[in-house]
């Protein structure tokens, strides 16, 4: 059964951290990358991270390069996105699926939101 449950978000100032976590089932996550999405008030779902299957390659879209970092535990199927420095943009649900540059799953989980506000 493919499974998606993210957790860790939360209500923040602007320049604070969060860290996320995504647990995926297993069959899902001992072979494929891993990414993580942001859908903001208003706005489409977006791919901010990707991670490769063994963790070596990582992708970032512009407006999170240098301030978020995607990593993944395979041994515990979690993947996490480390958020630094937020600004209020950021703010809106996260989302994992399987895949580096498409979600690999039409399925979801429920998503884990973040607020940024001062």
């Amino acid at each position: 059964q493919v499974q998606f449950v993210e957790s860790g978000g939360g209500s923040v100032q602007p320049g604070e951290s969060l860290k996320l976590s995504c647990a995926a089932s297993e069959f899902i996550f001992a072979i494929n990358a891993m990414s993580w999405y942001r859908q903001g008030p208003g706005k489409e779902r977006e791919l901010i991270a990707a991670i490769s299957s063994a963790g070596v390659d990582r992708t970032y879209d512009d407006s999170v390069k240098g301030r978020f970092t995607i990593s993944r535990d395979n041994a515990k199927d979690t993947v996490y996105l480390q958020m630094n420095s937020l600004k209020p943009e950021d703010t809106g649900l996260y989302y994992c699926n399987a895949g580096y540059v498409r979600p690999a799953y039409v399925k979801w989980g429920q998503g884990t939101q973040v607020t940024v506000s001062s």
